[in-house]
This record gives structure tokens, C-alpha cells and sequence, in this order.
């Protein structure tokens, strides 16, 4: 990808830590990886904080450049930035790179206020948001979210902005995508073998403990195994090793995985949070049980829930009593086929290639 023959340049701004998790930054790190193919060089602005992906986002060969540490306040309540602060911090660390052709931004705590600073240093601007909660200022906006439509934006983006929304736009690495074929096969005649725990990167709430004290409780069959999956700086790691130590059933905790694709393709039933990697489940056909641990997941939640893609429990404790019930009463196989056949209909896992397919016919 290419303008007037030299590599098309992007800054990324967005943020990973124990409190936000990780989910932002690596959407932008899949989209960044994806436009490398064709050329285009990539720049992360971020704020270090405990739990940061700066170090990864290096490891993947982009470039990153740190902002200033943010006050204890922020780093605790990340919505609480200050927008013109952040702002400035930002113009100042791009002040010596040349003007960027794009200029994403993934962050709630970012809004038009700190997009409009940020037009001298961007051709374009590209919010990515799954919220619809506040006003933009941008040239292209994506929202993944099921069930978006464009009235959710119609007094909050500029009448020009482009709109891409919906799962069909999710940007998921291409692994998930190339694993789908794979993975639906094994649903066809589905079995209780292998389960998947992954509550988010950081799990600072340490609910993934309560989710392997529920499934120890359930009488799950004979032979089944369970595969924990964290992030390596999450907080309750160590605790995590020492509960599934002490499980009736075969557990093993991995940190830090290159190759989640796999795992949940060679998974029969996983226990996420209602976060990004719905989209990734819903992509492998994975019948999933999830749980809200962020308001900002409730409504992805909630409508997975309604299109019969995954079951919504307020907590890690219901989790007993649903599993007890479809053992008991047999009608675990087609729950399974069910909700595996609702949740790959909603996301087929090639959303990253249409987005940069739109992004670069832009300089066609």
C-alpha cells in the first residue's frame, strides 16, 4: 500500500493494561499486521502501565513510541483521561514524523474533542468504537457489533464519515479465518472433551479461580479436560496454576499463547468473557458460555445472547447448575450443535481483509 509511490505510514493510539486489558491493542495490531503485508509502516502511540502490550507490539516489528505515564487516578479509571492532555502528548511524539496517511484510535476515553487535535498530523481518521456512546470526529468509523445499524450513529459522527459496522468488520487475525473450515467439521457431532477457560488477558478480578471452582463442582464426564488461558502479566496467574492443580479434571494453564486459533478449534465448550474474542469464538463455531466483566461487554452480551449464540451468566457461579442441567437431562449434544451452528453464522473471520481493502482503495 502506497501514496505517490512511498509506503503508506499510520499511527495507532490505543492503550493495554491490567484495569482496560487487551483487546484494543491487538485489534489495532491485527489491522497494523494486515497493512504491512502491502507496505504500509505502522507507529503505536501508548501509555505504559502495569500490564502494557508495548513490549509485544515491538516483538511483532512494529514501532511504538511511549507517552508519558499516566496519573495514578488515570491509570485506575482510564475513562477519567484528559483528552487535551493525552492530545498534546501525542503531538508531541509525532512532531518530527511526517504526516501520517491514517490516524486510528481505539479507546473509550477518546472522543471528538481529542480526534479534532489530531487532524494536522492525518490525512484521515479512523476511529474504531463498539460503543455508540459519544460524539467523533473521523473519516471512518468501524463498530463491530451485532446488530449496529446506522441510526445508532446519526448525531454522533460527520454526516461524510464512513460507516462500517457490524461482526462481518471484526477484526480477527487470519488464523481464526483459516481454522474455520476445520473447526465447524468438529462441531457436526459435538462432544464434552475439552474446555476452554480465557476471561480476557488480565482477569483482574480473578474470576477465572471461580470458573474452575464451578466446573470442579459439576459433574462433568469422564476424561474431560481443561485448558486455562491468561495473559502473562495477568495479576492472579500464579493463584490460577495453584487452583488447577488441585482439579479433579486434567487442567493445564498456558500464558501468553501464539496459537489460540488452535486451542479453540481443538476445544468442544469455552468460558469467555463477552469481550473481543466473542468474535473469534463465534468465527470457529465454538459453543461458548460468557460473562460480562466490563460494562463495556454487556452489550455484546446481551446480543449474542438473543441470536442463541452463547448463554449469558451473571455469574461464574451459575455455571454449575447449567452445566448440571444439560448433563443431566441430556440435551448437552444439541445444545452444543445449536449454539455452534447460531454463533458461525455471525462472524466468518475475513472482516480484517475487507477493512484494508477499504483503506487502501482510498489511495487507489
Amino acid at each position: 500500500m502506497s501514496v505517490n509511490g512511498q509506503p503508506q505510514r499510520l499511527v495507532f493510539r490505543a492503550d493495554a493494561s491490567s484495569n482496560i486489558g487487551t483487546g484494543h491493542v491487538m485489534r489495532c495490531l491485527t489491522l497494523a499486521d494486515a497493512l504491512r503485508a502491502s507496505g504500509a509502516d505502522s507507529l503505536f502511540l501508548c501509555r505504559p502501565m502495569e500490564g502494557d502490550l508495548i513490549g509485544a507490539i515491538r516483538a511483532r516489528g512494529h514501532r511504538v513510541r511511549a507517552l508519558p505515564e499516566c496519573a495514578p487516578h488515570v491509570a485506575a479509571d482510564w475513562t477519567g483521561e484528559d483528552q487535551v492532555g493525552d492530545a498534546e502528548c501525542c503531538s508531541s511524539a509525532l512532531a518530527h514524523e511526517p504526516k501520517a496517511d491514517w490516524f486510528v484510535v481505539d479507546h473509550y476515553g477518546l472522543d471528538y474533542i481529542w480526534e479534532s487535535m489530531m487532524r494536522p498530523f492525518c490525512r484521515r481518521l479512523m476511529v474504531i468504537d463498539d460503543l455508540a456512546d459519544r460524539a467523533h470526529d473521523c473519516d471512518l468509523l468501524l463498530d463491530p457489533g451485532l446488530g449496529r445499524c446506522e441510526a445508532d450513529y446519526a448525531d454522533l459522527l460527520p454526516p461524510t464519515a464512513t460507516r462500517l459496522l457490524g461482526p462481518q468488520h471484526a477484526l480477527l487475525r487470519p488464523e481464526f479465518a483459516a481454522h474455520r473450515t476445520e473447526s465447524l467439521a468438529r462441531r457436526v457431532t459435538p462432544d464434552l472433551k475439552r474446555i476452554l477457560v480465557t476471561l480476557g488477558g488480565s482477569d483482574s478480578e480473578n474470576v477465572t479461580c471461580k470458573v474452575l471452582d464451578a466446573l470442579d463442582s459439576a459433574p462433568l464426564p469422564a476424561g474431560v479436560e481443561i485448558t486455562v488461558v491468561m495473559g502473562p502479566s495477568a495479576p492472579w496467574l500464579d493463584a490460577v496454576r495453584l487452583r488447577a492443580s488441585a482439579m479433579r479434571a486434567p487442567t493445564l494453564v498456558l500464558s501468553g499463547v501464539s496459537n489460540m486459533a488452535r486451542l479453540m478449534t481443538d476445544s468442544d465448550l469455552a468460558i469467555g468473557a463477552a469481550g473481543s474474542t466473542a468474535w473469534e469464538r463465534c468465527c470457529l463455531g465454538l459453543p461458548s458460555i460468557q460473562m460480562v466483566l466490563a460494562d463495556n461487554q454487556r452489550e455484546i452480551a446481551n446480543t449474542l445472547q438473543a441470536s442463541g449464540a452463547a448463554p449469558n451468566l451473571a455469574s461464574a457461579e451459575e455455571i454449575t447448575p447449567f452445566l448440571t442441567h444439560r448433563l443431566t437431562s441430556g440435551s448437552l449434544t444439541r445444545w452444543l450443535r445449536d449454539v455452534s451452528n447460531a454463533s458461525a453464522g455471525i462472524v466468518a473471520g475475513d472482516g480484517v481483509d475487507y477493512v484494508r481493502a477499504w483503506m487502501e482503495g482510498q489511495d487507489a
